[in-house]
């Protein structure tokens, strides 16, 4: 991922508030690197449930990540009051790329922003599948 490459807020029509907790906070005063992929996971699980009109079933996986590509551009603190932005970027036959950020919602700073491969998985072959026609179609429709 180009950290200088910004997204353009045009493209996003999805966004996630994220509620920071004080576990979140490391002892430098800001979120810990790690929490993002947390924040990124929440804004994929609900961009999901929108675009597909249905809660996800976690317990039949149909995608798994495949590669994930995180910038991180700005701390988080505490008090900012962040959102999570997702948008599909790419429909292949078996994966999608999806492209998230987040920001500080008051002063529009980008924090971070992440690119993340996504594969139609079987979990009883253990292999990529063709990415089914349900999770197609509401993609390249979002």
């Amino acid at each position: 991922m180009n950290p200088e490459r910004m997204p353009d807020l045009s493209r996003f029509r999805h966004s996630c508030d994220i509620q920071l907790r004080f576990s979140d906070v490391d002892v430098l005063g800001h979120v810990n690197n790690t929490v993002y992929m947390t924040f990124y996971d929440t804004g994929k699980s609900h961009y999901f449930s929108e675009i597909l009109g249905k809660e996800i079933d976690w317990k039949h996986v149909e995608c798994v990540i495949a590669n994930v590509d995180c910038a991180f551009l700005a701390p988080i603190f505490f008090r900012d009051d962040i959102e999570v932005l997702t948008r599909c970027e790419h429909v292949g036959d078996k994966s999608f790329r999806l492209l998230q950020a987040i920001r500080e919602k008051k002063s529009g700073v980008f924090k971070s922003v992440c690119e993340t491969v996504m594969v139609a998985f079987d979990p009883e072959t253990g292999k990529a599948m063709p990415l089914p026609e349900e999770w197609r179609k509401a993609l390249e429709n979002s």
